[in-house]
């Protein structure tokens, strides 16, 4: 199981960047051709976290679709799963665009101090890209 492996990379990726303030959710951006089966990785995500300051977080998984291009026709398409990686109309081989994807995008931490009040969100929200 590769997920736990995954789930273990993202709380030591994640851990610094929260600092001291509790983790309340991590969203990952995952393709869909990334090999990577969500109900393990958020089972996994919380073996991972047990410890640590995304004790308890929640783990949302935005799934990007696969998509390629004919560099023959110039024509886009859904590569679906399993995927179809050559084109229906010249049966050229496909140029993989989106689908492998597997990137951190956003934390929300609850930072330490007084009571927010009521009618306010405490939440602090941090995104992040190339991670």
């Amino acid at each position: 199981m590769h997920e736990l492996a995954l789930a273990t990379a993202v709380v030591d990726e994640v851990a610094p960047l929260a600092g001291p303030d509790p983790v309340r959710a991590v969203t990952l951006r995952i393709g869909e051709l990334a090999a990577v089966v969500p109900e393990a990785l958020d089972l996994a995500f919380t073996v991972a976290a047990e410890g640590t300051a995304l004790a308890g977080a929640t783990l949302l998984i935005e799934t990007v679709e696969g998509r390629a291009r004919c560099d023959g026709c110039g024509r886009e398409s859904l590569t679906g799963m399993p995927p179809v990686l050559w084109c229906d109309a010249c049966a050229l081989p496909l140029v993989l665009l989106s689908g492998r994807e597997l990137e951190i995008v956003r934390l929300v931490t609850d930072p330490p101090g007084p009571a927010p009040a009521p009618g306010t969100d405490p939440d602090t929200e941090h995104s992040i890209s190339g991670r």
